[in-house]
């Protein structure tokens, strides 16, 4: 056998899914994005208290290859201000999301500084979403809403209903194998942001 290069012996990376239900996270980043449909701000963030503390970020550093993704993100619509139905969901879901980061952080008001989101806590629910791509489907676990921190410290939430793919029947959401803990590192200078 002839060897080649590149050999490394090393375990495959296998990728947690975070539980779907609610947990206190903590504004990474937040980006305003433009998009021809609208636009969004991208709020990057990681898990902050709970056994699932630092998710996001063990889980950054655990990708094995070039191009690795922060996972642990919400994009929150802007309203176009244009008086249609979907403006006024938009405006409802921006709202309330709104109050939930004045609940979760004594003394903070939002005044259209989207930038002052950046290191507030949040509360956010998860729930599981059914993907396809390239002839290929599963489940990953994803953010659909923003609420005060302290419904999550205390209880006061339902888990969101599973969301299939709406183009055919839901398969059964995966059951997570593979690691539990990555180890524990304090240095943040690799992270995206």
């Amino acid at each position: 056998m002839k060897a080649f290069s590149g050999y490394e012996p090393k375990r495959s990376y296998v990728r947690e899914q975070l539980p779907a239900g609610g947990y206190v996270v903590k504004i990474m980043d937040v980006k305003l994005m433009h998009n021809d449909w609208g636009d969004i701000l991208l709020l990057s963030f990681d898990v902050e208290e709970g056994d699932k503390k630092g998710f996001f970020r063990d889980d950054y550093r655990g990708q094995t290859y070039e191009d690795k993704k922060w996972r642990g993100t919400y994009r929150l619509r802007i309203p176009a201000d244009d008086g249609s139905d979907k403006d006024a969901w938009a405006k409802n879901a921006f709202n309330n999301a709104m109050f939930a980061f004045e609940d979760s952080n004594k003394g903070f008001r939002f005044d259209w500084d989207e930038n002052k989101l950046k290191g507030l806590l949040v509360g956010a629910l998860f729930r599981n979403e059914e993907w396809e791509m390239n002839g290929r489907t599963g489940w990953t676990t994803k953010c659909c809403s923003l609420i005060p921190a302290d419904d999550i410290r205390s209880g006061k939430f339902k888990t969101p209903k599973d969301k299939p793919r709406q183009d055919r029947p839901a398969s059964t959401p995966f059951e997570t194998t593979g690691p539990k803990d990555f180890e524990a590192l304090d240095d943040d200078d690799d992270l995206p942001f």
